[in-house]
């Protein structure tokens, strides 16, 4: 060997050894001052008012963005956000809502804003889904699954500007949920300036993809199947938080603030890993320090790992069998009571759950105020089942499909297990069922075009409110939006929950809801099937990680201790 190529590749040796060390350095000074959180699947979008799913919400509502108001997440009680404080009037139908100041947008390589958050944005954003004559309405689809399957859009009169901080909400008639929809994860404040830019330069939609908001940390980057990047909010106005009165209210922000919501790292990586098991090693080797979804086969493993912490919570939650009731012979409830009791809901939940969820008899769980604990159930009673197809017409050997969610939600960690156990169950009964899965996306648009006989889904409560559970999944009004998986619309059904919206009294208002349990039972859209559990897994290094009861995950005050 000549000595000049010794000399080269001595060169060339020193150099890897230089760039190994260096990335290696570099990797360390990451993990010192970021967070990686290993998340299951791509977000639709980053605009929360677009989607319905979590991902999306994960990804994007409590990173970037702040709404007008929020959950507190231990009590779930409505505190102030951008709006510092709020009036109601005496007929239930003015808010008043006071804007809090010195609140700037985020400085991107893409927008830097000229301005701070004022009551402009409110209404832009606000007027954004409810309006269809709004320039933006359109942009991205012009859907807005949320406050569609609400109706709420329907309900708000005007959204005025009173000043430059000060924004009027005038409803058509009373709501006593409006507030708790206002602090869901969809409800978020855009940059009216950023949306004028973005108009005058013939590219709108970039709103939704290059997002801007108040939140916590900035977009930066994404690649999809690989990761997103975020970048800490320097100026984000929890860090310099201040009490603007001596309300209670007031001082439950303040805890808020502090405790969830200011960004002490400098970035934030979701590393979009879609299996859980790998999920799962990732967060035992230390390359991510947080992960979504652990699977039930999983929580045992992460229970005895030193290293790691098992966060769990009662889910507001409830997974369920629905039946696409727009189609034959699945109109017919006696069809539907038939399916219902040729399956062993006890059993679904041991296979499926591991002692992770509870019994559902209704779409409410048991931390919900309007929980009815005698509600009536379904019962495992294959003899009815073949007896009440028979008087259907239905002859031994029909055939329907079951779709399964191809994710993992914790309302159903595992929709193709239940379904292989339905499908198994529905056999005995003469009932032969086919099992439909696609990937996410397809799925969830097939779903909405009703293509399905009965599919295994369910839904996390946005807030705490019962309304949130009844109206999205059954309501008419919700079947255009896809929440309203059954398809069902039912004139008696819709009444109650308007009735229910006219009074703040709870007492009242459970007394409807019962009526509302009752009248599900008899008609049975869908088979309410388990509460599940939520849990968080996270390295013992992050500090002020909680459950979400509500909602997406929150990375704005979490430390990382080193």
């Amino acid at each position: 060997m000549s000595h000049g190529l010794v000399k080269r590749l001595s060169l060339c040796l020193c150099t890897a050894l230089l760039v190994a060390s260096c990335a290696k350095q570099n990797k360390q000074a990451f993990y010192n001052t970021g967070i990686i959180y290993c998340s299951e699947s791509n977000p639709v979008t980053f605009n929360p008012q677009l989607d319905t799913s979590s991902t999306t919400s994960d990804a994007s509502s409590h990173q970037l963005y702040d709404r007008l108001l929020d959950f507190d997440p231990d009590s779930g009680r409505i505190v102030p956000s951008l709006a510092s404080s709020w009036l109601v009037s005496d007929d239930g139908l003015t808010y008043a809502f006071q804007l809090r100041r010195d609140v700037w947008f985020h400085t991107t390589r893409y927008f830097e804003p000229s301005r701070n958050f004022n009551a402009d944005d409110v209404i832009f954003s606000i007027d954004r889904w409810r309006l269809n004559s709004h320039p933006y309405h359109y942009v991205s689809g012009g859907s807005y699954p949320y406050f569609e399957s609400i109706g709420l859009a329907q309900n708000i009169a005007s959204v005025e500007r009173v000043n430059g901080y000060r924004v009027e909400i005038t409803l058509k008639r009373r709501d006593s949920s409006f507030l708790a929809n206002l602090a869901t994860d969809f409800a978020v404040i855009l940059s009216q300036e950023y949306a004028e830019k973005l108009a005058q330069a013939g590219t709108p939609s970039k709103i939704d993809q290059l997002p801007i908001g108040t939140g916590p940390f900035k977009f930066e980057s994404y690649r999809k199947d690989h990761f997103i990047k975020y970048l800490r909010h320097d100026n984000y106005w929890r860090t310099q938080a201040r009490e603007e009165n001596g309300s209670d209210i007031a001082s439950a922000q303040q805890n808020l603030s502090e405790a969830q919501n200011k960004p002490e790292v400098e970035q934030l990586i979701f590393d979009i890993t879609p299996r859980s098991s790998l999920r799962l090693a990732k967060l035992m080797t230390g390359e991510c320090d947080a992960t979504a979804f652990p699977a039930q086969t999983e929580l045992e493993v992460i229970r005895t790992e030193d290293d790691l912490t098992l966060a769990e919570k009662p889910g507001l939650n409830v997974g369920f069998w629905a039946f696409n009731t727009q189609r034959p012979p699945f109109d017919n409830p006696d069809v539907r009571r038939a399916l219902a009791a040729a399956i062993d809901k006890n059993t679904l939940l041991e296979a499926v759950y591991f002692d992770s969820a509870t019994r559902a008899k209704t779409l409410l769980p048991a931390a919900s105020w309007a929980f009815q604990n005698d509600a009536d159930d379904t019962a495992y009673n294959p003899v009815l089942a073949r007896k009440l197809l028979a008087d259907a017409g239905i002859a031994p050997g029909f055939s329907m499909t079951i779709w399964a969610m191809p994710v993992e939600r914790a309302y159903n960690p595992n929709a193709t297990k239940m379904a292989e156990l339905i499908q198994r169950y529905l056999r005995d009964v003469g009932v032969e069922a086919t099992i439909v899965s696609y990937d996410w996306a397809t799925f969830r648009r097939h779903l909405q075009e009703g293509l399905h006989d009965s599919v295994l889904i369910g839904w996390s409560a946005d807030n705490g409110d019962p309304d949130n559970f009844y109206r999205p999944l059954l309501s008419c009004g919700a079947i255009p939006s896809g929440t309203n998986r059954a398809m069902w619309c039912n004139d008696s059904y819709d009444k109650l929950l308007n009735e229910a919206l006219q009074t703040d009294d709870i007492d009242e208002r459970s007394a409807i809801y019962k009526q509302v349990n009752r009248l599900l039972y008899e008609r049975l859209p869908v088979v309410p099937i388990a509460h599940a559990y939520r849990y968080q897994a996270y390295r013992n290094e992050l500090e002020g990680m909680t459950i979400n009861p509500f909602g997406g995950v929150r990375f704005g005050g979490v430390e990382k201790a080193l």
